[in-house]
């Protein structure tokens, strides 16, 4: 059996993939020396992203080849709607944020590239272009967090972020992520060609520099 299509499109990419994935921010989360400043700021924009994210899967409802694949992509928009924002605004609260302060801020430059790119590929291309600039942050997260949880600088005692490497790497976060990588692999057994390799390689790699400029985003408050 040969490689998944997210395992070929990592592949392709290596650079832009170790720029976000071994990121100064994710580093800092995982030693705990992040400012606080970096992560709050952070925290608005993801709660940010994930409205528009909402919004990419429910434009995978309408672009999906099988009821299986739009039973998938509602349930995760439901998830993300009716559970995970709600959860985000709780853990935010944690930080000293309300609702009132994720819903009411302006959406960073990083956060508009990088959502708005999600969603104009979804809407020029097909589902599996969609869900190839979706999968960096879908698989990626969960990737990041695992590798932190076994990273010897991790610190685990005391860390201000471990609740948040701890969400990504749990079981459900990760089921999640394996989901969306099996998806991608089924979508890509009734629509990839060599032909379109090329555009997907091109597709995830923007994708994952725009994810690494989030993350540069967040390390760039420091007030």
């Amino acid at each position: 059996m040969g490689a998944s299509l997210y395992d070929r499109l990592k592949e392709a990419c290596p650079e832009e993939w170790g720029a976000y994935t071994r990121h100064k921010f994710v580093r800092a989360l995982g030693t705990g020396d992040l400012p606080e400043a970096c992560f709050r700021h952070y925290l608005v924009q993801d709660y940010l992203f994930l409205i528009q994210f909402s919004r990419a899967y429910a434009l995978s409802v309408y672009k999906a080849d099988t009821i299986d694949d739009m039973r998938t992509a509602a349930r995760t928009l439901g998830g993300i709607l009716d559970s995970e924002m709600g959860l985000h605004v709780r853990f935010c609260a944690e930080w000293g944020l309300s609702r009132e302060d994720l819903e009411s801020a302006p959406e960073a430059t990083a956060t508009i590239a990088y959502t708005r790119f999600v969603l104009e590929r979804g809407m020029a291309g097909d589902v599996l272009d969609l869900h190839t600039a979706l999968a960096p942050c879908v698989v990626g997260y969960g990737e990041i967090a695992r590798a932190l949880l076994d990273d010897p600088a991790t610190r685990h005692e005391g860390n201000p972020y471990r609740a948040w490497i701890d969400a990504y790497a749990g079981e459900e976060y990760q089921a999640l992520a394996n989901a969306a990588r099996e998806q991608l692999d089924a979508m890509a057994s009734r629509r990839l060609s060599a032909a379109r390799l090329p555009a997907l390689i091109s597709t995830f790699s923007r994708a994952t520099r725009l994810e690494a400029q989030f993350w540069q985003m967040g390390l760039d408050q420091t007030t």
